[in-house]
């Protein structure tokens, strides 16, 4: 059996493209992702923003934005559909897992070596009043 990653998948849909045919365009991609044996962890309509560039005649576009867990098989035909597809002007999809994956090994390491740091809760006390005592000279 393959690992399970985590991928994240942005793709920009045609601003002309009416709200019924957005929701069926989200449902088929997301049949495709159950369906190869992913999983759809989050499903978020972006709004309409602002393209970078022109693309065809478009200068804005509908973001959507997919998390999923999968082998890659469900990423590679969701990728295929899109890339056939007239409504989607353009799609990114970013392996996500090894970065979370790293991100939470720092955090770890920072949460220990807080832990191992002297309390310094007085210091910081009385430098904030000398600090507010310093303004009340100011002000006289």
């Amino acid at each position: 059996m393959a690992e399970q990653r985590a991928y994240e998948v942005v793709f920009i849909v045609d601003p002309s493209t009416p709200d019924e045919d957005l929701t069926r365009l989200r449902e088929n991609l997301q049949n495709v992702v159950t369906e190869q044996g992913g999983r759809l962890v989050r499903n978020e309509v972006m709004g309409r923003r602002q393209l970078a560039y022109r693309i065809g005649r478009a200068n804005e576009g509908v973001y959507v934005l997919f998390e999923v867990e999968g082998t890659g098989r469900e990423i590679a035909e969701m990728e295929r559909r899109m890339r056939v597809n007239d409504q989607v002007l353009r799609y990114l999809t970013v392996r996500v897992d090894e970065d979370r994956q790293r991100a939470e090994k720092f955090k770890a390491k920072r949460a220990r070596k807080a832990s191992k740091r002297p309390l310094a809760a007085g210091a910081a006390a009385g430098g904030g009043q000398g600090a507010a005592g310093r303004d009340d000279e100011d002000e006289a």
